[in-house]
């Protein structure tokens, strides 16, 4: 019975003893791993149970694109910002046409009149009516707005057009034109009047954006214009 006893107590004193490590530990089997580590030191903890930073962002709204990219698009921007057309040694009633055309479609280009030929002062007209009756018609509804300081012209180009007054400055063609309208007379304009060739020239400055469709609306009607630096 002493015996066991001796030998259950020597057990239990060589058990403690290994617990303790007084007889040494057994590497556990990552002890090998750890010692076949390369560059521990360049680990870096970023966080500890939370997302990583995103990279470095813009403001909020703002796109970044390519240099290249947005080089080219300000590019393409810059050349179809404007369209300027010129229109040289028109006939009168073919400028009065390509006015009435620019006005009613393409409202966005700003046109502009110049003489062809040497200055003739300011004219105030009604443009050429398709013939003498409807130019005598048009005479009459004058008449009846209190208009009576007016002919119809008879040829040249602006033939059964009806003038309503020539002007040496353009204030006073203006101050007469303003009279005019207050009266009720819608149809009439005011222009430069054609010099000794009897020719005018239009220019129009509008969107890039609209050059194809204006080019397409003249449709072999009118002269091909030539294209002009905006500048």
């Amino acid at each position: 019975m002493r015996v066991f006893v001796f030998i259950l107590v020597l057990a239990n004193i060589l058990f403690y003893a290994f617990d303790q490590g007084y007889l040494g530990k057994s590497e556990g089997p990552d002890a090998g791993r750890l010692a076949r580590q390369l560059n521990p030191e360049r680990i870096h903890i970023v966080s500890r149970g939370e997302e990583p930073p995103l990279p470095a962002q813009g403001k909020p709204g703002e796109e970044s694109a390519p240099p290249a990219t947005v080089e080219l698009a300000g590019l393409t921007a810059a050349s179809a910002a404007n369209a300027c057309l010129l229109w040289k040694n028109l006939a009168a009633i073919d400028a009065d046409r390509l006015s009435t055309l620019m006005a009613s479609r393409f409202a966005n280009f700003a046109l502009s009149r110049a003489d062809g030929g040497e200055s003739g002062g300011w004219w105030i007209y009604i443009p050429p009516l398709a013939n003498k009756a409807d130019a005598e018609k048009k005479a009459v509804e004058l008449r009846q707005y209190g208009v009576t300081d007016y002919f119809i012209v008879q040829e040249g180009p602006n033939r059964f057009a009806i003038s309503l007054g020539v002007f040496s400055s353009e204030k006073g063609g203006q101050e007469r034109y303003a009279e005019l309208k207050g009266k009720g007379v819608r149809s009439a304009r005011l222009m430069l009047r054609p010099g000794k060739d009897g020719t005018i020239s239009l220019r129009a400055e509008g969107p890039g954006a609209g050059l194809a469709d204006l080019l397409a609306a003249l449709n072999g009607d009118f002269v091909k214009p030539t294209q002009q630096d905006c500048r």
